[in-house]
């Protein structure tokens, strides 16, 4: 299926790493509506809503995409910030991402009953991934995310010290 945009729709966004003790990353398993037989690993996060910030948005979105709470306040970062550019359901994306991390204390339990109607079907699943697992082939909508999981532990670690 082809691009139902030829340029890009530009948006403001923000993606939250969640990390568990262990330096695990917990991700998504998704699909594009547009290619479903070619499932992906991502982030949690997405567009930025008018009047909140990019750690709201990161919040906001954690609990819609994982039911898991996290307070603004409580997100260490913004730690990178950088395009992305995409496309989803046919249509042509550009992120300019901020970049948070949160340590999340073990067990949790995620729950997808907040998941946009877009979303419901083509998020299946959650994982906690090593850093190292994830530079070893794995399926993921950025290629970069395992260099921004080291940032995104660094930062964590910065800001405990």
């Amino acid at each position: 299926m082809t691009d139902r945009s030829a340029v890009p729709l530009l948006r403001r966004a923000a993606r939250v790493l969640p990390f568990d003790a262990e330096d695990r990353v917990l991700l998504l398993y998704s699909r594009d509506p547009a290619r479903p037989t070619e499932p992906y690993w991502c982030t949690i996060g997405g567009a930025v809503e008018p009047g909140e910030t990019p750690a709201e948005a990161a919040a906001r979105e954690m609990v819609e995409e994982t039911g898991l709470v996290v307070a603004p306040g409580d997100l260490t970062g913004p730690f990178h910030r950088a395009p992305v550019s995409f496309s989803y359901d046919g249509i042509a994306y550009t992120n300019d991402n901020d970049w948070f991390v949160t340590r999340l204390a073990d067990p949790v339990t995620v729950d997808f009953s907040g998941l946009e109607q877009a979303e419901i079907g083509n998020i299946m699943a959650a994982d906690w991934w090593s850093i190292d697992d994830l530079a070893g082939g794995v399926a993921l909508s950025n290629a970069l995310l395992p260099e921004i999981a080291r940032l995104g532990v660094a930062a964590l670690r910065e800001a405990a010290a």
